[in-house]
């Protein structure tokens, strides 16, 4: 580009608009020419030093990069970057203002003792959120709003004008009008939300999901395009699918679920052969491309399930109305419709847009009951439904897959919220019945567009799951030898193996039951791309998302996708585009799973809250250079016993596997049981504080 070149020319003299327009001697306008100079301030090259006046930024011979902010308490931040091993850490008064979760360009700079940064940040490309939750404080003329979670020092000046209703104390919604810049050195606001004055356990949630860049409410246009929406069904619309309504159809989901969007049918065949009907609710249908209802829906890319919520992707007109499979009613959908012989094998799969009518909704426990007791609606079809998936698992198991059955936590919670019991979630043969034939679908989408690019790639979303690494998986492996547990980690096949043989020991043996946390840490995170390599977890060479478009974007491009690729016709996207949006999509689904385990454990201390003083019996489940993690038998709440109410020192082992009493030489290592008492709870920083017995 000229005008940088031009910049570059002279790096200690400022240059303004027309002042470049004359050196450069071209016929643009001043506002051209603005325009270019406001574009290469964005993309860091230049800096603005005061009202229109730009001067090139100093060249440096140090590494640049592209990262995302991992704020710590301090005021510092890591900069993560990708393929890099290791994070840049960057002091406060380096990060240039940015926040947790800004993609940012970063700076390395050799470090010439302890104290000199890493990093520093040179300018943010995106900010990972506009909206914050905070406490407000002013006079008449001008307040501001400390936001909870932000870094220390950071504020937002709101003008008399932006206050809203606020009043000093109240808790707020403040959204971001105006970042600092060279004319502004300050971060404006505008109150847009005041939640009230206590900052009760319900504030705390919505602060979790404003913290991780999900908003509150949907947009005006979002919601007034989806109220839009005609929930009639037309006949042409009709005539345009295959027509199942008269095929036995049910659903299987949660005693709470709302969003029924999988429903299984059943149908024998004059041939003999059984035909099941994978059935997803036709999102896309409702969901027009690059409007305000799916831009948003990408944004947000995924429903967030907290504690005692659920932040939907999509406004509750779609989700709990038009899209939800509800029993008795005429429902649009996509299908994956498979025909099986009278061995169980798939001899034929059908894709493409159908119409059904759901006969019954149960929930997994009824469901259940039906495949105990052999009574109840739909015996056959749910119990030979069961049978079948059970084969699916076995095969599954058999070519590969890894079994991570890990305890789920579930609370029971009063009218108000508050947690009153805290118990481990059953895993019933009605859930692996949905969850095989949910399998099935998926992989079935994902082979189907992989073969019929085979002579030309059509690209597509995949899920995939990487091989474990292998330094984590041999510290592993020591590790659980000294438990008394051999891991095989010859090859891929032989790990799986043995992952498989661990899981089904820990069922009877509660010490090597801390394995499988640890086991999962070794393997690398599924995530969406598309570059196909296969589901290393699940054993599958092929595999995509397709069966859940009301909670997740993934699903709903690999709905567009295909039905552009049915039959003969043959649809490519732009394959970097698509990349980029699944590199978005997976970075949501990392923040909405932190958002959920930031509310599992804001209510596990909620809980713990009223047995300070108890003791409880509880096993070592993790390491930190203050002390020992320990989880508690009972109701598998985590706390922290600090190392020095052992009464000396200790010292960590490398891999954090194991403590040394630096005296005594006392050795203590994952999975040892501990009896420890309850000495206090921090709901602002989530922690449980322990005493060892």
């Amino acid at each position: 580009m000229a005008t940088f070149r031009e910049l570059r020319k002279s790096p200690h003299r400022n240059f303004s608009a027309p002042q470049l327009l004359k050196a450069l001697k071209i016929s643009n306008t001043k506002a051209e020419m603005s325009t270019m100079l406001i574009q290469l301030k964005k993309e860091g090259k230049i800096k603005e030093e005061g009202d229109g006046i730009y001067r090139v930024l100093k060249l440096s011979s140090n590494k640049v990069y592209t990262g995302v902010v991992d704020m710590t308490r301090s005021g510092a931040g890591y900069i993560k970057v990708e393929d890099k091993e290791k994070d840049i850490y960057v002091p406060g008064n380096f990060l240039n203002g940015a926040q947790d979760g800004d993609v940012v360009k970063v700076e390395v700079i050799p470090g010439r003792g302890r104290r000199n940064p890493d990093g520093r940040v040179l300018s943010v490309l995106r900010r990972a959120r506009s909206t914050f939750m905070g406490k407000y404080f002013g006079n008449e003329r001008r307040g501001y709003v400390l936001p909870f979670k932000a870094r220390e020092g950071f504020e937002i000046t709101i003008f008399e004008e932006d206050k809203y209703e606020a009043t000093e104390g109240d808790i707020v919604l403040v959204d971001v009008i105006q970042w600092p810049d060279a004319k502004q050195r300050f971060t404006r606001g505008r109150v847009i939300e005041v939640l009230g004055q206590q900052n009760s356990s319900d504030l705390q949630m919505k602060s979790i999901l404003i913290h991780q860049g999900f908003n509150l409410h949907f947009s005006e246009a979002a919601l007034a395009e989806s109220e839009s929406i005609s929930p009639e069904i037309s006949q042409t619309e009709i005539s345009r699918r295959r027509d199942m309504r008269t095929v036995t159809t049910f659903t299987i989901d949660p005693i709470n679920a709302k969003d029924f969007d999988d429903a299984l049918s059943y149908h024998k065949l004059e041939n003999g052969n059984l035909e099941i009907g994978v059935h997803i609710a036709d999102v896309t249908h409702y969901l027009q491309p690059d409007g305000a209802l799916d831009k948003e829906a990408y944004e947000r890319s995924t429903s967030v399930y907290l504690v005692d919520r659920v932040l939907p992707m999509l406004p509750e007109t779609l989700s709990n109305d038009l899209c939800s499979l509800r029993p008795n009613e005429d429902k649009l959908t996509f299908s994956v419709v498979f025909e099986l012989d009278s061995n169980d094998k798939i001899v034929n799969t059908w894709f493409g847009k159908t119409v059904i009518n759901s006969d019954r909704r149960f929930t997994y426990e009824e469901a259940q009951q039906v495949i105990v007791t052999g009574e109840g609606d739909y015996v056959d079809e749910v119990r030979n439904l069961n049978q079948i998936a059970q084969k699916l698992s076995k095969e599954r198991y058999k070519h590969g897959a890894i079994s991570f059955e890990s305890d789920e936590v579930v609370f029971r919670l009063d009218e108000d919220g508050y947690p009153v019991q805290i118990y481990v979630k059953e895993r019933m043969e009605a859930h692996m019945l949905i969850e095989d034939f949910m399998l099935l679908a998926n992989r079935s989408v994902a082979e189907y567009i992989h073969k019929k690019g085979a002579s030309g790639e059509i690209p597509f979303i995949y899920r995939v799951h990487d091989l474990p690494n292998e330094d984590k998986l041999a510290d592993f492996a020591k590790f659980a030898a000294e438990l008394g547990f051999k891991m095989d980690i010859s090859n891929p096949t032989a790990i799986a193996r043995s992952l498989n043989a661990l899981a089904k020991k820990a069922e009877d043996d509660e010490t090597l039951k801390v394995l499988t946390p640890l086991a999962i840490r070794t393997m690398a995170k599924a995530e969406y791309t598309t570059k196909n390599i296969g589901h290393y977890g699940l054993g599958f060479e092929d595999y995509s998302h397709f069966t859940s478009p009301i909670r997740r974007y993934s699903d709903v491009i690999a709905h567009r996708l295909l039905f552009k690729n049915l039959g003969d016709e043959v649809f490519r996207a732009n394959k970097d585009e698509l990349e980029a949006k699944c590199k978005h999509i997976s970075a949501q689904e990392r923040k909405a799973m932190d958002a959920e385990r930031e509310s599992i454990k804001y209510k596990q201390v909620e809980y713990m809250t009223k047995f300070i003083g108890k003791d409880f019996e509880g096993i070592v489940a993790g390491f930190h250079d203050k002390g020992i993690f320990i989880e508690l038998v009972e109701n598998l709440c985590e706390g922290m016993v600090r190392f020095d109410r052992f009464g000396e020192g200790y010292t960590l082992e490398e891999g954090k596997l194991r403590a040394i009493g630096d005296r005594s030489g006392r050795i203590i290592k994952m999975g040892d049981k501990l009896m420890v008492r309850i000495l206090d709870t921090d709901l602002e920083k989530r922690q449980i504080e322990l005493d060892i017995i």
